[in-house]
């Protein structure tokens, strides 16, 4: 096991363990990695990861292979092989560690793990890891837990982890009639001066998802809310 995935497995109180399906999954992305795919890959994600360079397609046909023969041994370490491929330097393999668990821990999450859904957004962040965690693992961790929203929700749009900020926003985005309008529209507000571009886009793609569901309460909250352009434009895109 690297370093950080044992030192992050450790913190997160998760049990050691031999990893054969890691070492498998990482064998298997390196043979049919593509020099010339990672180059465009990294440059379009601005140079954050390294990349095999395997396209999404690709990706999903290699990792389901290497999945079926260890279905046992990733079925009972979900936890810590999550963590160990996100810890990792690969963008690939980020990707898969976000695959297992939305199919893993479906409904079967434990209030515990939240400290891993802090760490999967604090770490390695951008905008195509922390939009999934956000939606598919914190939104149903949240779902299945919502006596924690409030803790929680406060905790990530307080903190000075913009990443955080921008889970807390986009956490119910499929929730549709589920949706907290009010404590959507809160968060809205709490961070409607933001400068950072990730959050203005976050609070318009809520808003914009939310009037899918409630259009007229988006339209009034836009008209009374002195949001920032590209937020007002975003929330209001797909209304006629």
């Amino acid at each position: 096991m690297g370093q950080t995935g044992g030192v992050m497995t450790k913190r997160l109180g998760f049990k050691m363990y031999k990893m054969s399906f890691v070492k498998d999954l990482e064998k298997a992305f390196q043979e049919n990695g593509n020099a010339g795919n990672a180059v465009a890959m990294e440059d379009y994600m601005k140079n954050h990861f390294s990349f095999y360079g395997i396209k999404t397609e690709k990706r999903r046909l290699i990792f389901k292979a290497i999945l079926k023969r260890h279905q046992i041994e990733v079925a009972e370490n979900t936890r810590n092989i999550a963590v160990e491929l996100f810890s990792k330097k690969q963008r690939e393999l980020h990707y898969c560690s976000i695959e297992i668990l939305i199919k893993g821990l479906k409904k079967k999450y434990s209030k515990e793990d939240i400290s891993l859904i802090e760490f999967l957004i604090e770490t390695n962040s951008w905008w195509d890891s922390v939009d999934v965690i956000s939606k598919y693992i914190l939104g149903e961790y949240l779902m299945q837990f919502p006596e924690e929203t409030e803790k929680v929700i406060q905790k990530f749009s307080d903190s000075e982890n913009l990443w955080l900020n921008r889970s807390a926003i986009l956490f119910q985005l499929g929730y549709k009639q589920e949706t907290n309008a009010d404590l959507l529209f809160s968060l809205c507000q709490k961070h409607s001066d933001s400068n950072e571009f990730f959050i203005r886009k976050a609070i318009g793609w809520a808003l914009r998802e939310y009037a899918k569901t409630n259009a007229p309460a988006v339209i009034r909250f836009v008209e009374v809310n002195n949001l920032k352009p590209l937020s007002k434009k975003e929330a209001l895109k797909n209304i006629v």
